[in-house]
């Protein structure tokens, strides 16, 4: 599957961005998508998950309560609600797709097979 994000920019701190990845070339609603984001010098970092099925949703304590993951199966997209951005969340975000994924191997950049091109959020202090 192919995937295009979009949505990044330039936000205060205490601001908030809905990034957006819309998907093309498989059958969106098969796939479990997640939202990576690699800063600076650091290594790539899991934001948020949604599975195929259900719809279960997986954060880390780190964006918990200021991310929402949601899907839209019939627009084949998959959204990132940010608030409440912190500079720390700066870095380039990447929307990634796996298929067949158990609830333990969302948070694993290794169980995903396409990945979107990244899309960059600055948050300003």
């Amino acid at each position: 599957v192919q995937l295009q994000a979009s949505g990044g920019g330039l936000v205060q701190a205490g601001g908030s961005l809905r990034l957006s990845c819309a998907a093309s070339g498989g059958t969106f609603s098969s796939y479990t998508m997640g939202w990576f984001r690699q800063a600076p010098g650091k290594g790539r970092e899991f934001v948020a998950g949604i599975r195929s099925r259900g719809g279960t949703t997986v954060y880390p304590d780190s964006v918990k309560g200021r991310f929402t993951i949601a899907r839209d199966n019939a627009k084949n997209t998959v959204y990132l609600q940010m608030n409440s951005l912190k500079p720390e969340d700066t870095a380039v975000y990447y929307c990634a797709a796996g298929r067949n994924l158990i609830l333990s191997s969302v948070s694993s950049q290794n169980s995903y097979v396409d990945w979107g091109q990244g899309t960059l959020v600055t948050v300003s202090s």
